[in-house]
């Protein structure tokens, strides 16, 4: 599994060759605009029959990059089911509540701070988000229940309080990478399947025990030092990645046993106790259904080597008084 990289986002500026009043030159200017019919009809595409099968309609509209500071134009055209407003200066959300045939929205690169007024809960088909890279702090007013993916990537969002099962009832991905979280405790989604929370400051597993359903957690350049949180509710884990993090100890390779069933791939690459002596060794002992290890095949080799001191270390817990 390859790392997703960042998306890398140029603002639009209009250069000033005059000075301003002050006498400072104003070497950058952003300009913004509102949305007007002309922009939305060269951004319609995707002809399709409308929902009662009446008639036919655009259902896809690009408006990215459009320098828009206002869309109230839009909730007029009701039967958009795919919509870009990317790289734009938007912090209202509020007329896409009328959009209620929309299937899949990208809001990446504006200036939403919040989601006032619940502005997706009537949006009852919708089921890909995107609102990476912009202002949101909490996740309070996002009500999307028939959403199945939602990145809320490189935002500065500090608790995971607002994902409850009532607001993402069918939510299976979920991305907040590059947010300012502390602890894994807040997300209460037992059919969730995908997690990504690299690149924030979590120090501590905790509530992971609610994702009964979970497959892939990725935990990449955080600040554990433990894996203690893990769960053996986590019935159906298969990969986990905690590369780039602080755990040092090798006991820390013990919670391992708690997904070992299901865990076939494992990334601790970066960590100090991934420079021990015999560290693969160490991992397979608690995780012996292992498949792969920082992204490298386990060896018959060592999978034989690991079971002999699995068995060396039976036999010497027996033979104890």
């Amino acid at each position: 599994m390859s790392d997703v990289d960042e998306d890398v986002v140029l603002s639009d500026v209009e250069r000033e060759d005059e000075a301003d009043p002050s006498g400072v030159e104003e070497d950058e200017k952003v300009q913004v605009c509102h949305l007007t019919k002309e922009t939305i009809s060269k951004g319609l595409s995707l002809l399709c029959r409308t929902g009662n099968r009446l008639g036919h309609a655009f259902v896809k509209l690009d408006l990215k990059d459009k320098r828009l500071n206002d869309i109230s134009a839009i909730s007029s055209y009701i039967h958009i089911r795919f919509l870009d407003v990317s790289n734009n200066h938007l912090t209202d959300l509020s007329p896409l509540a009328s959009l209620t045939h929309l299937l899949w929205l990208k809001v990446d690169n504006n200036a939403v701070a919040c989601f006032k007024g619940q502005p997706f809960a009537q949006l009852i088909f919708l089921q890909w988000l995107s609102v990476a890279v912009n202002q949101l702090t909490d996740v309070d007013g996002l009500v999307v229940p028939a959403l199945e993916s939602l990145n809320l990537t490189g935002n500065a969002i500090q608790k995971m309080n607002g994902f409850q099962s009532v607001c993402f009832a069918n939510l299976l991905t979920l991305e907040l990478r590059g947010n300012q979280l502390e602890t894994t405790d807040g997300i209460n989604l037992p059919n969730l399947r995908h997690l990504y929370l690299s690149q924030n400051a979590i120090k501590r597993l905790e509530g992971l025990e609610k994702l009964e359903r979970l497959t892939i957690l990725h935990l990449r350049d955080n600040q554990l030092d433990s894996l203690e949180g893990l769960s053996p509710s986590m019935k159906h884990l298969q990969y986990l990645n905690v590369r780039g993090n602080a755990i040092t100890d090798e006991n820390a390779l013990k919670h391992l046993d708690l997904v070992a069933k299901t865990l076939q791939a494992l990334v601790l690459s970066e960590n100090p106790v991934a420079e021990t002596l015999d560290y693969r060794q160490n991992v397979l002992i608690h995780a012996p259904q292992l498949q792969r290890i920082d992204k490298e095949a386990v060896s018959p080799e060592e999978r034989m080597e690991a079971r002999g001191r699995i068995r060396e270390l039976q036999e010497e817990e027996t033979s104890e008084p």
